[in-house]
């Protein structure tokens, strides 16, 4: 229904309510469909099965039209007492198309023997995947592979539209506070300018439009306190190459790490854990930090989507299960059960719905207008 429709609707309904008519023409007007008694429920939607399984290092774009997953699949054998080990890894791919609810398999490279982790982000025409010892470039519209020089940073990757920003990361016992930018147009990378930032292995944050908005723990991977030196939060904006400090978070809120969406405004950040409920709005214009009302329960590996009316934050490895914050009011809400086999590992957001794939099994929820 319009919004004139709506205001003439609701005109009627005020003047048959003094007439005494109220109720009855309000029921009339919903049974002939000229108004919803209520909005529609929000609802899963199981996709196809994908054509490859992803068992390691699963990271996933959305293109604008298609859900690009990639990662590591494991070969393995069994030992002379039956049990399964792995022989090798090796890059598969899958992309998705909600339109055609299809699935294409794509042929990445294998890539080497190992790899930790991918970070991807989607450059309008690429998908660029970091991993620490290998890193790939994938054009859906020529279906081809490129094989980048370097990575920019296990960490924390973004994508200004000009460059793919990476700061941070690190292994075992090591924590880096260094960054790294690759422009996909010149394929050449540069230093940032030298972070007041304390070194970390999982920053959080978020890209803005114009700054990379990053908050640390402060701590190092064996618990220990950085020097007070080192900022907790800053703010690094790559057109003049420099770092600002900014308003920390509240020390040790958001448990083992946590994870940052942009709504335009603000940053809004949730913990990480199931003991971590915190959730902050940090608005880059005041430099000020506020806390949000507390999560009903923590996730661990949340990953958060601004809807452009909430906040969606859905928990990865351990449980298939989320949240959706509604800024207005304040609160947050329980998600349904998501119809999957195993906890979902790669997800998008595609304007209308919140993709998340577990395996070869998948769903798509569509929130409630």
């Amino acid at each position: 229904m319009s919004a004139a429709t709506e205001t003439i609707v609701k005109r009627i309904v005020f003047l048959a309510t003094l007439a005494g008519l109220g109720s009855a023409l309000a029921l009339l007007l919903v049974a002939c469909g000229g108004a919803s008694a209520q909005p529609p429920a929000a609802a899963w939607q199981p996709l196809p099965p994908a054509p490859v399984v992803i068992d390691q290092d699963r990271t996933s774009v959305w293109t604008g039209k298609q859900l690009i997953l990639f990662g590591r699949r494991s070969v393995t054998a069994l030992d002379s007492r039956g049990a399964p080990y792995i022989v090798s890894t090796h890059d598969v791919g899958a992309a998705y198309d909600p339109a055609s609810r299809k699935w294409a398999r794509l042929s990445p490279p294998p890539g080497p023997g190992y790899v930790p982790r991918y970070n991807a982000v989607w450059t309008g025409k690429e998908m660029l995947a970091f991993g620490a010892f290998h890193s790939v470039a994938y054009s859906p519209e020529t279906n081809t592979w490129r094989t980048l020089r370097k990575s920019v940073g296990g960490g924390l990757v973004v994508w200004t539209g000009r460059e793919a920003i990476g700061w941070g990361g690190g292994c075992c016992g090591d924590a880096w506070g260094n960054g790294l930018a690759y422009n996909p147009a010149t394929d050449t990378y540069r230093e940032l300018a030298p972070s007041p930032l304390a070194p970390s292995q999982g920053p959080v944050g978020a890209w803005t439009g114009h700054e990379l908005v990053l908050f640390v723990s402060g701590y190092d991977p064996d618990g220990k306190a950085s020097p007070a030196r080192f900022a907790r939060a800053a703010a690094y904006n790559p057109a003049t190459d420099t770092w600002r400090r900014i308003a920390p978070l509240p020390s040790s809120r958001l448990g083992l790490g946590g994870a940052a969406a942009w709504d335009g405004k603000e940053v809004l950040i949730v913990g990480d854990g199931a003991s971590a409920r915190a959730a902050f709005a940090y608005d880059p214009a005041t430099n000020r930090l506020r806390a949000l009302a507390p999560m009903p329960f923590g996730l661990k590996d949340a990953e958060p989507f601004w809807t452009g009316q909430r906040l969606l934050v859905w928990g990865g490895s351990e449980a298939s299960r989320g949240l959706a914050y509604n800024p207005r009011a304040a609160r947050w809400t329980v998600l349904p059960a998501a119809p999957l086999g195993g906890a979902g590992e790669a997800l998008a957001w595609t304007g209308s719905s919140l993709i998340v794939a577990s395996g070869v099994h998948g769903a798509a929820f569509t929130p409630a207008r």
